[in-house]
């Protein structure tokens, strides 16, 4: 795969985002799934619905997640007739964690020691029987964003038997407003938090509602600096570095 690789991004990246989803499904079948974190991301379940083939959604329960979300995922699943493939957090990592620091040591010492141990390391145990995955990330989404390909080789997590991972992101070039309006022209249910000014959506503690003018990601982790607005999901760090957060 890395040999073809650099011929296969070249063609992906000149494609709509549905074609994305239609052509990984193709490829990787049922060694890929879709990332589904209940924000707007929801549109690659669209697209992978509308290609006919057999797709994967997996999602990150992390514990601390709002009930909206939770409500949100068995409409999903109800509008697609699908199984969402929940990934849980190791009840001793976060118990250790708990007892330790308590429920929200986050405010005082930042989101990465939480996030590692909810999300990064889930989504480790998640990708390793993988060959590839699909996220709804977008390059306005964040100041750390700004250089997302459509398609890349994984740089912190591994797939089937420790090989390179697939990490493709079909919505990449395009706008929350072409994200939006696909929403509504395909009649797509969306988080209902987002009706209350809720746009980039985590955690429950970790995520708040944003002003006019405000980033979408201004939301989430509001506490910490404005530059550094990422849970080490999508980071381009080494594995190691991931599982410290």
């Amino acid at each position: 795969m890395e040999n073809t690789f650099p011929i296969i991004a070249s063609e992906l990246a000149g494609l709509s985002p549905g074609a994305v989803v239609a052509r990984a499904l193709e490829t990787f079948a049922h060694d890929v799934a879709i990332s589904f974190s209940g924000a707007e991301d929801v549109l690659l379940i669209e697209y992978a619905q509308q290609s006919g083939r057999p797709f994967r959604v997996f999602s990150l329960d992390t514990g601390r997640l709002h009930p909206e979300t939770h409500r949100f995922f068995e409409r999903v699943e109800q509008h697609y007739g699908i199984r969402i493939e929940y990934c849980f957090p190791q009840t001793a990592l976060v118990q250790d964690l708990v007892r330790r620091k308590g429920l929200f040591s986050f405010y005082e010492d930042g989101h990465a020691e939480c996030c590692s141990i909810r999300k990064v390391e889930p989504l480790r145990r998640q990708l390793s029987g993988l060959r590839a995955w699909m996220t709804g990330q977008r390059r306005d989404q964040s100041r750390t964003r700004t250089e997302v390909p459509v398609a890349e080789i994984d740089p912190v997590f591994k797939g089937q038997a420790g090989q390179p991972l697939v990490k493709l992101n079909p919505l990449a070039g395009v706008t929350s407003e072409y994200v939006w309006n696909a929403i509504s022209a395909f009649g797509v249910p969306y988080n209902e938090l987002h009706q209350r000014g809720v746009r980039s959506i985590g955690c429950e503690p970790c995520t708040r509602a944003v002003l006019p003018g405000q980033h979408e990601r201004d939301g989430r982790w509001w506490w910490e600096h404005a530059d550094d607005k990422e849970c080490g999901l999508h980071r381009a760090q080494t594995p190691d570095k991931a599982r410290a957060g």
